[in-house]
């Protein structure tokens, strides 16, 4: 038995979650793959899945065993493609999270660009606004808005999203248009609420014009943790809300949102690439930093002064 053709199938297997699937992805036969798994449980002593007609399940010792084996196949990637030869053309799988409406508006549709220039590189993506246990996922990096509550993760500051007020004119013709942010605080205005990870809650949001600065909580009928669902509830008119530049620019060119209180500033939301401190910055890796902060200089460039 190859050890490393055995983790690997195991590997596999685990994500892929049937032998067929796995052995598919291998070029290998379903036969083989089986064969690989039984004799890395023989060798362990130990059993890894729990198999039915239906599924494959992860047994508690095999849980513990994907994630060091996952961790062990990366390594030797990285040791693979830290060869000069190898790193004039990063290859290898990359796990990485991202927020969903960054996802949905700016990384994927770029990505044709990216694979052109890389093409041996695939991308796992995670796309959400929860909170990614990096290490413990063996997620090799994550992007993320806001400031970091995670700080042993190495961080870099890849750009800076401009902030908004919106609504859709539905909800202002029913409502009325608020000239102040006081009037969000009372009724019979609404916020859509933001519920973030860090908190499980929504954040105030801080409005500045002068000297003057409010701290705008505001009421809602709805909160979600998700962007895209945010971008949509403001879309069918249940609230106002608070949208980077990027998020709110097609439908305020369709005239779908309204921009409000144009005369009063936010602090720009920074956007960060964080990955673990211990792990080595493969060549597959850093050109994927690389073009993440090349994609959002072109769209929500670093501000030099935050305020500006």
């Amino acid at each position: 038995m190859d050890r490393f053709d055995a983790m690997q199938a195991f590997a596999r297997v685990v994500e892929a979650g049937s032998f067929t699937r796995a052995a598919d992805t291998l070029h290998m036969s379903k036969t083989s793959v089986t064969q690989l798994v039984q004799q890395l449980e023989a060798r362990l002593r130990v059993k890894l899945l729990n198999r039915t007609t239906r599924r494959v399940a992860l047994t508690a010792d095999g849980a513990a065993y994907y994630e060091r084996v996952v961790r062990l196949l990366a390594d030797l990637d990285d040791a693979e493609t830290s060869l000069s030869s190898a790193s004039a053309s990063p290859r290898g799988r990359l796990r990485v999270d991202v927020p969903s409406p960054l996802a949905s508006m700016i990384l994927v549709p770029a990505l044709p660009e990216f694979h052109a220039r890389h093409p041996d590189i695939q991308i796992d993506m995670g796309v959400s606004d929860r909170i990614v246990d990096v290490i413990g996922e063996n997620v090799d990096c994550v992007v993320r808005g806001g400031e970091l509550s995670d700080q042993s993760l190495v961080a870099r500051r890849v750009g800076d999203l401009r902030l908004g007020v919106y609504a859709a004119p539905e909800y202002l013709q029913r409502l009325g248009t608020p000239t102040h942010p006081r009037e969000l605080e009372d009724s019979p205005h609404r916020i859509v609420g933001f519920l973030w990870a860090r908190t499980g809650k929504p954040v105030p949001y801080a409005m500045r014009k002068g000297d003057e600065e409010i701290r705008v909580n505001g009421r809602y009928v709805l909160a979600v943790d998700d962007g895209n669902a945010y971008l949509a509830a403001g879309l069918a008119g249940l609230g106002v809300l608070w949208l980077p530049e990027y998020m709110a620019r097609p439908s305020r060119a369709s005239g779908a949102l309204v921009p409000l209180m144009e005369d009063w500033t936010l602090d720009p939301m920074p956007i960060y690439l964080a990955f673990p401190p211990n792990r080595h910055i493969s060549a597959k890796l850093r050109v994927f930093i690389d073009w993440v902060a090349e994609l959002m200089a072109r769209h929500a460039p670093v501000m030099t002064h935050p305020g500006a």
